[in-house]
């Protein structure tokens, strides 16, 4: 008994019948090649580098922790490092660099650079921040000062959130003109939920990336901004690489979103 799908093939005219299994021939062989080309990511090691942190109660030392473990392809593994401060997350950026935090009761900022950092630079009121590659990553607090900051990336990003925004308005220690609703016009946004979004700014541009300690450049700055907790605090990744290690950025992003989701934030 001849299956009813080949006797349609059959049963097609010579032309037809060809042109049928060419392209079935062509969809089989593209498949394969997805396949080959689509490499699995697997968990790795990356070191562990603990960063020294200086604020509100002083100096604090660097923790010591062990490699971390991420599902990232294990030829970025071998670019990156996770940095981490006694205080605030932790976030993947290139292996060798330097880091330094600042924390105080509105939150806290790690910045990671190819340049020395420490509490000389980053306290001095005469830094003016990064015009070269670094990652920053800061937590702002909702429940705290840091809420004034919080306010303003969800004015700007944030609609499901915007009665945050009305609570500090209604204070009346900041005006509303602080709060402006809307996106930086040269910002790409990709939303990945009502509370994570994530971004680029273009080089030379104001927006996301450059409401950090990262200048405005000729280079791009990629990151996400993300909502949490039942204060609703912000976290938020600035990060600008060299060219060479610029493949890296994706996987910066995605580990600070899974770090994020995890319950002991």
């Amino acid at each position: 008994m001849i299956p009813v799908k080949m006797k349609a093939i059959l049963s097609m005219s010579e032309p037809n019948r060809v042109n049928y299994l060419v392209l079935i021939g062509a969809l089989c062989a593209s498949s394969a090649l997805l396949a080959q080309t689509q490499k699995p990511t697997t968990s790795v090691s990356v070191p562990f580098v603990g960063c020294k942190s200086d604020g509100q109660v002083g100096p604090q030392a660097a923790p010591t922790g062990t490699s971390k473990t991420v599902p990232i392809a294990p030829e970025l593994a071998r670019q990156l490092a996770y940095y981490q401060a006694q205080d605030g997350p932790g976030v993947l950026a290139p292996r060798g660099w330097n880091c330094f935090c600042t924390y105080g009761s509105n939150g806290s900022s790690l910045f990671i650079a190819p340049q020395l950092i420490n509490s000389d630079v980053v306290l001095s009121d005469t830094w003016k921040g990064f015009n070269g590659p670094a990652v920053q990553i800061s937590v702002s607090e909702g429940g705290t000062s840091g809420r004034f900051q919080v306010a303003e990336i969800i004015a700007k990003v944030f609609p499901a959130y915007r009665s945050f925004v009305s609570h500090v308005i209604a204070e009346g220690i900041e005006p509303a003109s602080d709060f402006p609703s809307g996106p930086y016009p040269k910002d790409k946004l990709t939303y990945k939920s009502n509370k994570i979004v994530e971004y680029r700014t273009p080089p030379n541009s104001e927006g996301l990336g450059t409401r950090s300690k990262l200048q405005k450049t000729a280079g791009s700055i990629s990151g996400v901004a993300i909502l949490e907790g039942v204060d609703t605090n912000l976290i938020q990744l600035s990060s600008r690489l060299p060219p060479n290690l610029a493949s890296a950025t994706p996987a910066i992003i995605q580990q600070v979103e899974r770090d994020a989701a995890q319950p002991d934030r």
